[in-house]
């Protein structure tokens, strides 16, 4: 039988978020019901209510980064039972046949992931996170680690693995030089992780406002990019390089800061077309690269090494009534470094 929860939804395009109650479907043979205890406030959230990428359904639940506990399995689940430290990330479903979904990539999925929200495979509405339940297939469920908050964890849903996977698959470790560009709800993940995994960590900030910090999380550098002597200082010093913003960069510029063989990975999405001298790749080797989120598998083993290492995100919690003053402070840069909603507050 679907279930009537709360949620908080965008009502219209671009429209402040308000509570409201959805429905969610009845728990099928492989569904997991999972109580939402927090959820993380990510950047794609306000642009998907502003559909800055497109049109979408509305009314529009957002949320991507939910953690919670199991409260119900269907009759033929097997990964996870009642009471069960769960997580959702940005994708509920993909084809499950293709060359990517068999090679645990499913976020590439050549049918298409099926999102967590907005939309669902039919075109209708998806509601995510920012609500009391949610019902999800088994397998795209994750664990949660007993070593590792709830609360702390909701962000590495789509922050941590967004940064894990570039770092993972370009083999981030002992003896490599690695920059994260950008000191936000993403770069700072990109610090911690990188660190955990052995790498020497530099950050490249617009400004130094937030060296304190970024030493804080484990950096053993910090450069201001608006300075033009660090791209003199660093030049061809990096074998890795992981861009979190959304801003157009020089990416010449950036390019020339990496070593032989180095490669430039773009996590963040910048909504201008950008540009390139090819020069820049091919004095030194260099590759230009694209990241996005990881598979279920590698988000799993993204959750188990947060967990090992003793971190989560950082975060500022939030009460639901919050939910639209925490999207003026991300657009201002306003919070270090994840808005995560306390689900609880549903109740006040």
């Amino acid at each position: 039988m679907s279930t009537t929860v709360a949620a908080y939804a965008a009502p219209a395009p671009k429209a402040p978020l308000e509570r409201t109650t959805i429905t969610r479907r009845a728990v099928g043979e492989h569904d997991v019901l999972i109580e939402i205890k927090y959820a993380g406030i990510c950047h794609s959230d306000i642009h998907q209510v502003n559909e800055d990428w497109g049109q979408a359904p509305f009314p529009m639940v957002p949320g991507h980064e939910i953690a919670g506990i199991v409260t119900e399995v269907g009759s033929g689940v097997t990964r996870h039972a009642v009471g069960d430290r769960v997580g959702v990330g940005c994708f509920v479903d993909s084809c499950r046949t293709c060359v990517n979904c068999l090679a645990g990539n499913e976020q590439y999925c050549l049918k298409g992931m099926h999102a967590t929200y907005p939309a669902g495979p039919d075109g209708q509405p998806a509601y995510g996170g920012y609500s009391t339940h949610i019902v999800v297939d088994e397998n795209y469920v994750l664990r949660i680690p007993e070593g590792i908050g709830l609360d702390v964890a909701a962000p590495l849903l789509c922050a941590g693995i967004t940064l894990y996977s570039p770092l993972s698959h370009w083999q981030a470790g002992p003896g490599k030089k690695v920059a994260i560009v950008g000191l936000g709800g993403l770069g700072h993940m990109g610090v911690k992780i990188a660190k955990a995994m052995g790498a020497e960590v530099t950050v490249l900030s617009q400004s130094l406002r937030k060296q304190q910090d970024g030493l804080r999380l484990g950096a053993d550098h910090f450069h201001a990019t608006s300075d033009p002597a660090t791209f003199t200082e660093l030049a061809g010093s990096f074998d890795l390089i992981v861009s979190t913003v959304s801003a157009t960069l020089d990416m010449d510029a950036y390019l020339g800061l990496l070593t032989v063989d180095g490669t430039l990975v773009n996590v963040g999405a910048p909504a201008e077309p950008n540009s390139v001298s090819m020069f820049s790749l091919i004095s030194g080797r260099r590759s230009l690269a694209g990241s996005m989120i990881g598979g279920i598998r590698e988000t799993q083993e993204m959750l188990d090494f947060c967990a090992a290492h003793g971190f989560g995100a950082d975060i500022e919690t939030i009460g639901v009534e919050e939910i639209n003053d925490a999207y003026q402070r991300v657009l201002s840069s306003d919070v270090r470094y994840r808005f995560v909603i306390d689900i609880a507050t549903f109740a006040a």
